[in-house]
């Protein structure tokens, strides 16, 4: 897979290069926050491969399942006064050897494996119906079949109080266990919903709204398989993972998807021949844009405007001829409603552009 660029430039090391393994521990993980000040956790050059842990701040929903001697370090070693702006537990950040603001990030993920067979969901004070939930917020905890790759629920309880400390761990052996959607199998999708380069700003930014580097997109659809690209906005990109998922709908509408850690392996290619505003996704059938806003309004509009763009400087077409071609075969739909900045994606299909003569990889 690989972006039509119209520049004719070759892009820089295809091949995969060297491996690296990036485990989340309490100096490489950073909580809460993208940042252009934290060390760099790796260095690496363009094509190289990373295996690196990815863990949900949610872990703490059922500890005894979702915790291990790794995952409880992270846990009881990083001050909860630490875990802020956001809630997020970010692996990284990765640098990337002669990347440069303007240049763009290629990340294919090419794996994402659960590093157990648990996972949670929680309706949460900021899900979409929280206010029609009486105020109540309630966990659902998940079992996976890895063989299968689907998820069960295994029990659900109502949180006690209101989840507001990242990392919250709750001691459910005491809870009220609740049987929970008893004979529903749903589908499996292992994913990063947040994931991102350091914006150009020299104070924490906060992991909990997508932007403009990536962050909380929350698109189920970047797992194995796809590919994203990322707008470099400091020196050596400062590329970090977290908030990995096993399933989540869009729109995300309780405020989370099936939160459980994965073990991912991607590889990172530096690309300066080609520039993109916003965090792109490429999978094996289409090329998908995001737009956010703080209305849905506002969302749909910049995914609209970006799409157009990828229709013009990377097709070749009008803007008269994009903007139809957009009504008649682009799919808009909610990212998610629950991040304060709003997501929607717009999908078209790379095959209609087979026979245009310029989609192909740049060679």
């Amino acid at each position: 897979m690989a972006l039509v660029c119209n520049k004719g430039e070759a892009r820089n090391d295809t091949k995969p290069g060297a491996i690296h393994y990036l485990k989340a521990t309490p100096e490489t993980v950073h909580w809460g926050y993208f940042s252009p000040d934290i060390s760099p956790a790796l260095t690496i050059r363009s094509g190289d491969l990373v295996a690196a842990e990815a863990i949900t701040h949610h872990a703490g929903d059922a500890p005894e399942l979702m915790f291990d001697e790794g995952v409880e370090r992270i846990f009881t070693e990083i001050d909860p006064s630490t875990r802020a702006p956001g809630v997020h537990i970010m692996t990284g950040p990765i640098y990337v050897e002669g990347a440069e603001p303007g240049d763009m990030l290629e990340v294919r993920y090419l794996q994402m494996v659960p590093r157990n067979n648990y996972g949670s969901n929680l309706a949460a004070n900021w899900g979409h119906l929280y206010q029609e939930f009486g105020e109540t917020e309630r966990v659902t905890i998940y079992e996976l079949d890895p063989n299968a790759n689907t998820a069960q629920a295994l029990y659900a309880y109502d949180f006690p109080g209101k989840y507001l400390v990242p990392g919250t761990i709750t001691n459910c052996p005491v809870c009220d266990r609740q049987p929970a959607l008893a004979g529903i199998t749903i589908p499996a999708r292992p994913h990063l919903g947040t994931a991102g380069v350091a914006p150009a700003v020299h104070e924490p930014v906060s992991t909990i709204p997508p932007g403009l580097h990536g962050g909380n997109i929350d698109n189920w659809r970047i797992g194995a398989g796809a590919t994203m690209y990322y707008k470099v906005q400091v020196e050596g990109g400062l590329f970090s993972i977290g908030d990995p998922h096993v399933s989540q709908g869009d729109g995300e509408i309780s405020g989370t998807a099936i939160e459980s850690s994965l073990n991912c392996l991607f590889q990172i290619i530096l690309r300066k021949d080609f520039s993109f505003p916003s965090p792109l996704l490429e999978t094996p059938q289409n090329w998908i844009v995001h737009g956010f806003g703080d209305t849905l309004d506002q969302a749909m509009k910049n995914a609209s405007l970006d799409m157009l763009h990828l229709l013009e400087e990377h097709q070749g077409l009008s803007c008269n001829d994009g903007y139809s071609l957009m009504s008649v075969a682009a799919d808009f739909g909610v990212t998610q409603v629950v991040d304060g900045t709003l997501g929607v994606h717009a999908r078209i299909e790379r095959g209609m552009f087979a026979g245009k003569g310029v989609a192909k990889d740049p060679k």
